[in-house]
């Protein structure tokens, strides 16, 4: 009896997330990485791919990522590279600020796991169509950075974000 709960409560918890999850209608991109053994090695830079269709609209672009308790660091230092469809590269060093001045974890949590998701380009503007290639370096001062399950990037649609 109680094994059947169990599974009901499961089923019942998997369709809501699916409603939920599609009715992100501001979402053009929300993808996430693991990394191996959580660990992240500076020369693993993880790569995404969005495709921008309409440079009259504003985006937020934001950096995922998921931690352990176990992160000594109250802070994570991330390189976003950007490749342009018109092959113009840039990068720019981004701080994510994990816990606060009382050491409390900022992001939300789930047993011994936090979940952030930073904005990186609040309201930003492409200036060119077509597809845009992101990649995330990990830019600690550690070669392999320790109890990082997963990195990850979302864009999403700025008005209808706002529900509009």
């Amino acid at each position: 009896m109680n094994r059947r709960r169990i599974t009901i409560a499961f089923i019942s918890l998997l369709f809501a997330s699916i409603g939920l999850s599609s009715c992100d209608k501001a979402k053009i991109l929300d993808e996430n990485k693991d990394l191996v053994g959580q660990a992240w090695f500076y020369k693993n830079k993880l790569a995404f791919d969005v495709n921008i269709d309409d440079t009259n609209k504003t985006y937020n672009v934001f950096v995922n990522l998921r931690v352990s308790n176990d992160y000594k660091y109250s802070n994570f230092f991330v390189m976003v590279h950007q490749t342009s469809p018109s092959q113009v590269i840039s990068k720019e060093r981004k701080e994510i600020t994990l816990l606060d001045d009382h050491g409390n974890w900022l992001g939300k949590g789930l047993g011994d796991m936090y979940d952030f998701q930073v904005p990186i380009y609040p309201q930003k503007r492409f200036k060119e169509k077509g597809i845009y290639h992101f990649e995330l370096e990990q830019n600690m001062r550690e070669d392999t950075l320790q109890n990082v399950y997963s990195a990850g990037m979302r864009f999403e649609d700025f008005l209808l974000a706002r529900g509009e």
